[in-house]
């Protein structure tokens, strides 16, 4: 390799990767592997895998794809979680967080091993209130024991974290993005809930009302965090504060596909929201430049704009909202494996940590655009997907087993 992201920092010069049993054994400069470990030689930069944390696998990128979801066979949504897999490989995704299937599919989808693709941190069905947002997917809550027994249901699939919808979405008509859709007591009960059951609990949170009563109830996590209001977006420096000191990670899942034209009447609902590309990277930028915890996710599936695999444009659209190359990047590799769970495994290149690399052209600490230009990716050890062409017998070294 001819530089090494690790996850933190950038390294220049050539690398070695020592790899056994899937887990990375040693990280060394130079060229040369030791006697007996046979080697993968690639020109670029070699990065953790990404980890995107905010993905809905069930979507099929379609067309109305979350409304869709309540007509699909499990067989269907089983091809589809597969397929939205392999797509974010091929984008050099190792990892994704899956914020909301149809039915808790993803959760029971896990339960058959499928290797070769990513590996997947899920919430199950998201809860929400009574025709709140995505309520057709089957997370309809009334009352605190209705929330109460909804999250030890999710508990017992086995999900990794709780999603509350505290604010309506654009994409669930009658719902409103700039009001919260559970008050402050019912989301207090689902924090304690989800924390008595060893559970984290993200908010997807569009309305600055939301913002603050997710804030103050003490959720882990904020999704979207757009602080809309009726007269349009807003976050005071109090707002910054509380949210860098409460080290809640947010998720402002940024992104679209550009070759993509979002149908007229979407595009008038986000913008009476107050939902607009500037708006969405005015939020991003004070957000990070007021010192709170960021984590990179797409939203990918929800839409034709929205697609699976599309966190590399995400992250280049960070860029453009003023974030440093390198807090781009970490957002999407060590900051997101903490915050997914996945903490000493997922998101370094250190020993001990499991073998999930990207190689790409170039150097993205300096061109975040090299991410676009992925040359093969690896999980555990094993290259899982590269750009046709590449040749792979051609530095990532395995030991012989």
């Amino acid at each position: 390799m001819s530089g090494l992201f690790d996850g933190e920092r950038m390294f220049d010069g050539p690398a070695v990767v020592l790899v056994e049993d899937g887990r990375i054994a040693e990280v060394a400069s130079g060229t040369q592997a030791p006697d007996g470990w046979p080697t993968r030689r690639h020109d670029g930069t070699l990065l953790p895998g990404l980890i995107d944390a905010h993905v809905h696998l069930c979507a099929d990128s379609g067309p109305g794809a979350l409304d869709r979801l309540a007509d699909s066979s499990t067989d269907r949504l089983e091809a589809t979680i597969e397929a939205s897999l392999r797509t974010h490989l091929a984008a050099g995704v190792t990892t994704v967080r899956d914020l909301g299937d149809q039915q808790d599919a993803v959760l029971r989808w896990r339960n058959r091993p499928t290797p070769g693709l990513p590996t997947v941190v899920a919430s199950g069905t998201p809860i929400t209130s009574v025709g709140g947002h995505c309520w057709p997917l089957g997370g309809q809550v009334r009352g605190l024991t209705e929330l109460r027994e909804a999250i030890r249901r999710r508990a017992d699939l086995g999900a990794d974290v709780i999603k509350i919808m505290a604010s309506g979405g654009v994409l669930t008509p009658g719902t409103d993005t700039t009001r919260a859709q559970f008050t402050g007591e019912e989301l207090r009960e689902a924090v304690a809930e989800a924390h008595r059951l060893g559970l984290p609990i993200t908010a997807h949170a569009h309305a600055l009302e939301a913002v603050r009563l997710a804030l103050e109830a003490g959720v882990d996590g904020i999704e979207h965090c757009t602080c809309l209001t009726s007269g349009g977006v807003h976050i005071d420096d109090e707002l910054l504060i509380a949210l860098a000191e409460s080290k809640i990670a947010v998720c402002a899942t940024l992104g679209s596909d550009p070759g993509v034209m979002v149908p007229p009447e979407i595009l008038a609902v986000a913008a009476r929201a107050g939902i607009t590309e500037a708006a969405l990277q005015e939020i991003a930028s004070a957000l990070r430049a007021g010192g709170v915890r960021m984590v990179a996710g797409s939203d990918g599936g929800i839409g034709p704009a929205k697609p699976h695999g599309l966190l590399p444009l995400t992250l280049e659209e960070y860029v453009r909202s003023g974030w440093p190359v390198e807090a781009a990047l970490t957002a999407a590799t060590s900051v997101a494996a903490d915050v997914c769970g996945l903490a000493g495994r997922k998101g370094r290149i250190k020993p001990g940590h499991d073998a999930d690399f990207l190689v790409v052209r170039g150097d993205p600490t300096r061109d975040i655009s090299a991410l676009l230009e992925p040359v093969v990716t690896y999980l555990g050890g094993d290259s899982v997907w590269q750009q046709q062409g590449e040749d792979l017998d051609s530095v990532v070294a395995g030991h012989e087993q």
